[in-house]
C-alpha cells in the first residue's frame, strides 16, 4: 500500500476513535470538549493532506481520463455539504451541548464522514494507487 494512502487511512482510523471518544465521554464534559477539539483538529490536518498531496496528482491524471474527472468532480461536490455539515456541528457544539438534539446532529455527522470515508478508500484512494504503480 502506498504510505500516502495509509497515512490517509490512519487519519481516518483516528478521526472515527476520537468521535466515537466524544460520544463516550459526552459533549458537556470537559473531556468531550477537549475530544470535539481534537476531532476537529484532526479533520482539518486530514484534508490539509488530502488537498496538498492527494488530489493534485488526480486532478493532473483526470486532464487525460474523463471518468476520474467525473469522478473527481462527484466527489468535489459531495464534499461541499460534507464541509457544510461539519462547520455547522463543530460551531453549534464548540461550547457544549447535550440531549437528544445533540445526540440527532453527532449522529449525523458520524454518518456524513463514515460514508464519506468509505466512498474515499474504495475508489479515490484506490484510483490513487493505480497512479502510482
Amino acid at each position: 500500500m502506498n504510505t500516502l494512502i495509509e497515512e490517509l487511512k490512519n487519519d481516518h482510523a483516528e478521526i472515527v476513535k476520537v468521535l466515537t471518544k466524544v460520544k463516550e465521554l459526552g459533549i458537556s464534559s470537559k473531556g468531550g470538549q477537549e475530544m470535539l477539539l481534537a476531532a476537529k483538529e484532526g479533520l482539518l490536518a486530514h484534508l490539509k493532506k488530502e488537498d496538498e498531496r492527494l488530489y493534485p496528482a488526480l486532478r493532473r491524471s483526470a486532464e487525460n481520463n474523463p471518468g476520474l474527472k467525473q469522478t473527481l468532480d462527484m466527489f468535489t461536490k459531495d464534499m461541499a455539504s460534507i464541509s457544510k455539515a461539519a462547520i455547522d456541528f463543530f460551531g453549534k457544539y464548540t461550547g457544549g451541548g447535550s440531549g437528544i438534539e445533540f445526540a440527532k446532529d453527532f449522529g449525523g455527522l458520524v454518518g456524513v464522514l463514515g460514508g464519506r470515508i468509505q466512498k474515499e478508500e474504495k475508489i479515490i484512494y484506490a484510483e490513487y494507487e493505480k497512479l502510482m504503480r
